[in-house]
């Protein structure tokens, strides 16, 4: 027998990195279901004016997703002004890439800290209140990256391979608690980070909106699923894939040009963005400015 959809209108959703990209598009997905959102972001004028574009049942709140003081204000001042909390999408994230041995250590650190550290203290802080209840649901934000290494984002790659396995042990760790854990791993995204990334060959692997996103967000809040493929046909080729021997997957990866999208860039298209990411963690300085990303190139 099917599920029976959750009905989402009156449930409060916190949402990181919600003033841009597919923090807003989800912010706005929710809405539209008659859910209150709360959105948190680093940039709080950005935020602002996402809110005040969405609507009433908006909430606009400073955040720093690396300090657990601010994110404890986030979530406290989400209930404040909402209600309990229902839903948080841990979606904050930062992508800078370039080649590995050229990437400098507060850059790496910056990732790490943001896409791996943001996701953990967003759970440790938002499940006792869900456990408490006895309900809720935590959305993390992956990546088909993480799922396969792709050069030219390799820390990046391994942030999210970390999102990903992390939620699979807290999953299991809340089996009878009436709170789920979903991970959502879409391919590149039409949004600033998705900015001068190659296209590949497969149709599937072709960068998608962040309304397609949103909705699969909001499809897995109503019927709850763990693996979260955007677009869903992805999980078909996630099965054969991993059957293959590793020296296949990386032929096929090469012919598909799969091993492009985050090796061969425009620089230029991706430089305000590569800018706004090394200021992204308040207490680390910006990276010195130097050549952090390949230029884009022929076969």
């Amino acid at each position: 027998m099917a599920k029976q959809p959750r009905i989402l209108a009156g449930e409060t959703a916190a949402i990181t990195g919600g003033a841009r990209g597919i923090g807003r598009a989800t912010a706005d997905a929710c809405l539209r279901q008659g859910m209150k959102v709360a959105i948190g972001d680093l940039d709080i004028d950005a935020a602002r004016q996402a809110a005040s574009e969405l609507g009433p049942s908006t909430v606009a709140l400073p955040l720093d997703v690396t300090e657990r003081a601010s994110f404890a204000a986030f979530l406290d001042g989400a209930e404040e002004q909402l209600g309990p909390l229902d839903v948080l999408v841990n979606n904050a994230g930062i992508m800078p890439i370039g080649p590995f041995v050229d990437e400098d250590d507060a850059t790496a650190q910056r990732i790490l800290d943001i896409n791996v550290h943001g996701v953990i203290l967003g759970m440790k802080l938002a499940l006792p209140r869900m456990i408490a209840r006895g309900r809720g649901h935590i959305v993390n934000i992956a990546s088909q990256a993480g799922k396969y290494g792709l050069p030219g984002g390799a820390t990046y790659c391994a942030s999210k391979a970390a999102v990903i396995n992390v939620s699979r042990a807290v999953r299991k760790e809340l089996r009878g608690t009436g709170v789920h854990v979903s991970i959502i791993s879409p391919v590149a995204v039409n949004t600033e980070l998705g900015l001068g990334l190659s296209e590949p060959r497969q149709p599937e692997f072709r960068k998608i909106e962040p309304d397609e996103v949103a909705d699969a967000i909001v499809e897995t809040l109503r019927v709850p699923r763990f693996d979260v493929h955007v677009p869903k046909r992805l999980s078909v080729s996630e099965r054969l894939i991993t059957l293959l021997p590793i020296t296949v997957q990386d032929g096929l990866s090469r012919v598909s040009k799969a091993d492009a999208v985050l090796s061969k860039v425009d620089s230029a298209a991706r430089a305000g963005y590569e800018l706004r990411a090394s200021r992204s963690e308040p207490r680390l300085e910006a990276a010195p400015e130097q050549p952090q990303i390949s230029q884009v190139s022929g076969d």
